[in-house]
């Protein structure tokens, strides 16, 4: 008994000491804790790490709906050195930063569709890209019909605003030819549900059509690189299309609502006299995918890996991803990821190996 109480006594006069230590070196102590974290964060471009491959950074998983965990829908896709953006909802450019994501060689934004939750968030982006990288020209946005009206309407809203930036910083690091986003719009021809967008030597990117009406038109994108694929969704239905232009793809993204969770909320909503809430509850359930058909979807399609994102309802906590699964494993036998803002999935060129890992 004296034998324990000697320990116990050496472990509070330790306890003791550090917390005195602590009281008297807490400035210092949070100095190197701060240029630590600095150190490994700022201006770390984390793509040099990465061996060569597709590698994709889910920037933003979530939908219009609020989710603290969750930006709006955006992918960051790195084919070899090369750096792209598909989507860019709220939130989402601080995620990608954060993922150490080489924000001024971003070379092109796709859009899926003129949902403003896909691409409200392209002012932050059009900054990051122009400030980030010292770029001398406008970044291209490849987008339906109608992306020049948003693209001008963001270029008109931020002018005033990059005229301070070049006046903070001058003409060598923020070039006044490097501002704001230059629409390159495209629509399938005659008969078409694909068109080829890029096309250079190792890197393939193909614009597929997708059911999302009263929205139209809607893309989905392949995206092939050395051997390595992924589909990307977009906001659609269930649509044999999509399948078929994702077969054999190594990673499937795929939109997911589920209704069963939103007519729970429509429910809610009603109770609490919002009609007009529980209305647009109901009515998002008639143009989005549920994880079940997401499930249908990537097996027939043999895709290697499902990923859902652009998540509906929130899901504020994994205790609650089985309900909004729902059946999907029952449908699709690979293996299905709930997408988290930070998952970087990497695809690694002559190999068929699927990395995945948190990065942030």
């Amino acid at each position: 008994m004296k034998r324990l109480l000697g320990v116990l006594a050496v472990v509070a006069a330790t306890v003791a000491l550090a917390a005195a230590g602590y009281s008297v070196f807490k400035r210092q102590i949070a100095d190197a804790l701060y240029q630590r974290a600095v150190s490994s964060a700022v201006g770390r471009d984390r793509t040099a790490e990465l061996a060569d491959g597709l590698h994709i950074f889910v920037c933003g998983s979530g939908s219009p709906m609020p989710d603290a965990a969750r930006a709006g829908p955006c992918l960051g896709v790195i084919a070899g050195k090369r750096a792209f953006v598909f989507d860019v909802g709220s939130g989402s450019m601080r995620r990608l930063a954060r993922m150490g994501f080489p924000m001024g060689r971003i070379e092109r934004l796709f859009l899926t569709h003129l949902h403003s939750d896909h691409f409200d968030g392209m002012g932050e982006l059009m900054l990051q890209a122009w400030v980030g990288g010292a770029r001398t020209l406008p970044l291209p946005i490849s987008g339906p019909v109608g992306t020049s009206t948003v693209a001008d309407g963001f270029n008109t809203a931020y002018r005033i605003d990059s005229g301070y930036r070049i006046a903070h910083h001058g003409t060598a690091v923020v070039p006044p030819g490097g501002y704001g986003l230059v629409a390159q719009e495209f629509s399938m021809p005659e008969g078409a549900l694909d068109l080829v967008l890029v096309d250079e030597g190792a890197l393939k990117i193909t614009a597929v059509a997708v059911d999302h009406r009263p929205v139209h038109p809607a893309y989905g994108y392949r995206v092939d690189y050395k051997g390595r694929s992924i589909m990307i969704s977009g906001d659609t239905v269930y649509d044999p299309h999509l399948v078929s232009a994702a077969k054999g793809v190594d990673v499937l993204f795929h939109e997911a609502l589920q209704p069963r969770m939103t007519e729970t909320m429509a429910q809610a909503a009603a109770g609490r006299g919002q009609a007009h809430l529980a209305k647009v509850l109901r009515d998002i359930n008639g143009y989005h995918t549920s994880p079940e058909d997401a499930a249908k979807a990537a097996q027939e399609a043999g895709a290697r890996l499902l990923v859902l994102y652009h998540l509906a309802p929130p899901l504020p906590t994994p205790l609650v991803y089985p309900a909004f699964l729902g059946n999907a494993a029952g449908i699709y036998k690979g293996p299905i990821q709930i997408a988290e803002d930070g998952l970087l999935i990497s695809l690694p060129a002559g190999s068929d190996a699927v990395h995945k890992r948190r990065a942030f």
